[in-house]
């Protein structure tokens, strides 16, 4: 376990995100690959359909990623502030409410992915192929909240290295399934959700492991699981509006995707292709945000508010130095990568691929801005503000959808984000400023006690 309330910054920063960067590139490099197998192995149709779900999929287990990470900040300020009988009456209580959530999620999921389907305006040819890979997807979301919660846990305690190792498990454990279940057992689209559902089981059992005998601050009791209305209260107060958020934004997604659907198969494959080149390349910013809001909280629970101001400026200027380097890097050489997805001989499919990257690549900078401060906020326990800014986004994604894409095509879609990241942006400012303001205050009483 590691104690951010010490030492340099930046350097404290940067060690964190190294290995969440490489975790998040192995979580995008195996969702990645149940891309690549399905397109090589099963065809364009099959890829348009997986991709046609990712709106669905965001928005659900969105939802539980945003949930798990939120309840994760209340145990890392816990953490900061040394009280680790918190910490313990923190992750009972996280484990208690995820069971909940993960039950009404599955059971609602599962009875309205038809109907989902059909108002995104699913094409015909690819309908059946999407229903059957989003419904095994919905019906494993307690191992995605199961590893999503473990792995969020370890990192509130300063830990980034362990959940790396046991998301490499799951990278092989999934290209060895997506093998077996499609190119030898011929299960289609379903071998792919099936890869991946066992795959996070996989790491979530490591996870369990490596707390029972690593992490005495996580391993818990019997009588640890007491249901405590304060502490369900406090930390619902957090992760609720933190899943609303993600939730928010996944609902612009679907609108997006629909918009999408009624352009075409090409348009969806191009979508897919791109959208898993630019979740590769967008994830410095995004694992610079995720340290932050970790430094920020342990930090926060620790009185060290000064060193939380430091830590934003040192990790703006990371983060948008790597997103610089990522935008021309997809600009120059994203639709190499294409081939990875479709045939070659499908060019229109490369065309507009390529446009998403000139759109999206150009505007990187901006999505490192909004990583680091929405982060920051959340970590120290505002969590309205950036729910309004996901607000902002499905807006944004909205008005994208339903007039740029009639006006531009698929121009108009690939805008989409960008637009979402610009208004998301200005929203989280004025809030962030604000922010900045109470923490000086906050830094200067504590020096004068000090003296």
């Amino acid at each position: 376990m590691r104690d951010l309330t010490t030492g340099s910054p930046i350097k404290l920063i940067f060690l964190f995100t190294i290995p969440l960067l490489i975790g998040n590139i192995f979580q995008q490099f195996y969702n990645m690959v149940d891309m690549i197998i399905v397109g090589q192995t099963l065809g364009k149709n099959a890829l348009a359909a997986v991709g046609a779900t990712g709106s669905i999929t965001f928005l659900i287990l969105g939802f539980a990623q945003g949930l798990t990470s939120g309840l994760s900040i209340l145990t890392a300020q816990r953490f900061g502030a040394q009280d680790y009988k918190g910490v313990k009456r923190s992750f009972a209580t996280s484990i208690i409410i995820c069971m909940g959530v993960t039950v009404v999620l599955t059971a609602l999921s599962l009875l309205l992915v038809g109907p989902m389907l059909t108002l995104m305006q699913t094409p015909a040819e690819i309908f059946d192929l999407a229903k059957s890979f989003i419904s095994v997807i919905l019906a494993g979301i307690f191992a995605s909240v199961s590893y999503n919660l473990l792995s969020n846990m370890i990192r509130a305690l300063g830990d980034s290295r362990t959940p790396l190792l046991f998301l490499t498990i799951a990278v092989i454990v999934n290209v060895g399934l997506d093998l077996t279940f499609i190119v030898i057992f011929h299960l289609g689209v379903a071998g792919a959700a099936y890869a991946t559902i066992l795959a996070q089981l996989a790491s979530s059992i490591a996870c369990i492991i490596f707390i029972k005998f690593k992490v005495p601050n996580l391993q818990l009791r019997k009588s640890d699981f007491v249901i405590d209305k304060k502490e369900i209260r406090d930390h619902l107060n957090i992760a609720l509006p933190m899943a609303f958020q993600t939730s928010i934004i996944a609902i612009g997604a679907v609108i997006l995707q629909s918009a999408l659907n009624s352009l075409g198969t090409d348009e969806v494959a191009a979508q897919a292709a791109a959208g898993r080149i630019d979740q590769f390349a967008t994830q410095p910013m995004m694992s610079f945000g995720v340290a932050m809001g970790t430094f920020t909280a342990q930090n926060y629970g620790a009185k060290k508010y000064g060193r939380i101001l430091t830590g934003v400026k040192q990790s703006l200027l990371l983060s948008c130095g790597f997103s610089i380097i990522a935008g021309v890097t997809v600009i120059t050489f994203g639709h190499n990568l294409v081939q990875l997805f479709v045939n070659q001989s499908e060019t229109r499919v490369f065309q507009l691929a390529q446009i998403y990257f000139n759109i999206n690549g150009s505007m990187y900078w901006i999505l490192a801005i909004l990583f680091i401060i929405r982060y920051t906020l959340q970590g120290l326990g505002q969590s309205v503000i950036p729910t309004i800014a996901g607000i902002m986004e499905l807006i944004m994604r909205s008005l994208a959808a339903i007039f740029l894409t009639g006006i531009f095509g698929y121009a108009g879609a690939a805008s989409a984000s960008p637009l979402a990241w610009i208004g998301s942006v200005v929203v989280l400012l004025y809030s962030y400023f604000k922010a900045v303001k109470q923490l000086q205050g906050l830094e200067k009483e504590q020096e004068l006690l000090r003296e």
